[in-house]
């Protein structure tokens, strides 16, 4: 265990240094204070404190049925169970430390119970069926295609237009109704598709940029084209609908160009990823500062996917 600790530890730092210091330093000082003071509420309240184990639960089972070399460990080490617990236990440590110094004991001690329960879970299961489920969307749009095959998505999008409709005299509801769906949507970009799939299509980085973000936009465009009339028709307007729906298209772009920035790396992605929409949410505060921010990471995930695609060019 104390060899695979070691080579985890290598790896995370490899994996930080291609991320390069001074996006480690935005990224991790926006998610440390984002994931700070949502912490410190938490753990100042009764009720919602005990929140934070099962979000704790839900994060290291989406990171863990996503490792790549669970088939690996498996066939070398049968007994690697036990190093992933340990893996993920000192992982969850931070947001322990953070509830132990309100006092929160109970809630602490589950986090870390938690993290290392999920150690026994399965990966997650590529689909065998050669069967083509009928799908409203282009199977150029993979994600897209993927996120339609999840029902959940569908129950999740007829309660935000429910939801929009029942609070359309405030645009509040609406606006938010919007929000939620373009978080629910950004987790089809979180998984690199394999690198057969990009070879046979990728002419020029920035042609293959351009399709990604193109098809990202139109589908988002059509599928939330009913919560944005229902904006529209109320206080906010049709002025208040476009900076909404052109807000969402910089954090979906942004979103995409991360995934492709450090491809086929999914863990510098995923924390990319958090890093753009943190950066988008802070635009929506009143420091113009963020905005110079926003430009900023928009055009270094610009220029980084560009180089990082060219790797892979098709000559």
């Amino acid at each position: 265990m104390q060899y695979y600790l070691h080579l985890r530890a290598r790896l995370l730092g490899r994996q930080l240094r291609e991320l390069g210091w001074w996006r480690l330093l935005v990224l991790g000082a926006l998610l440390g204070l984002v994931t700070v003071r949502a912490l410190v509420t938490a753990a100042a309240h009764p009720v919602l404190v005990w929140v934070v184990p099962l979000a704790v639960l839900v994060f290291t089972l989406s990171l863990h049925r996503r490792r790549a070399d669970l088939v690996f460990l498996q066939l070398t080490a049968p007994r690697f169970r036990g190093w992933l617990a340990a893996e993920y236990a000192l992982g969850s440590l931070p947001v322990a430390l953070v509830l132990l110094g309100w006092g929160r004991f109970g809630p602490a001690m589950l986090a870390v119970a938690g993290a290392a329960v999920v150690a026994l879970g399965p990966a997650a299961a590529a689909s065998t069926s050669r069967m083509h489920r009928p799908t409203w969307f282009r199977s150029v749009a993979f994600e897209w295609v993927s996120a339609g095959h999840r029902p959940v998505l569908g129950l999740a999008w007829l309660a935000l237009l429910g939801a929009a409709i029942s609070t359309r005299a405030n645009s509040t509801g609406p606006a938010l109704a919007v929000l939620a769906w373009l978080l629910l949507t950004l987790d089809t970009y979180g998984t690199p598709e394999p690198w057969n799939w990009l070879l046979p299509a990728l002419r020029t980085p920035g042609a293959w940029l351009r399709a990604r973000i193109g098809w990202g936009l139109l589908y988002f465009g059509l599928t939330t084209a009913p919560l944005a009339v229902v904006l529209a028709l109320g206080p906010a307007g049709l002025g208040g609908m476009a900076l909404v729906l052109g807000w969402c298209a910089i954090v979906l772009s942004m979103v995409i160009m991360a995934k492709y920035a450090f491809y086929p790396h999914a863990t510098l992605s995923r924390l990319a990823q958090a890093g753009a929409v943190v950066v988008g949410l802070s635009v929506l505060g009143s420091n113009p500062a963020y905005l110079a921010l926003l430009l900023a990471c928009f055009l270094s995930l610009l220029l980084k996917s560009r180089s990082r695609l060219a790797q892979y060019r098709r000559e």
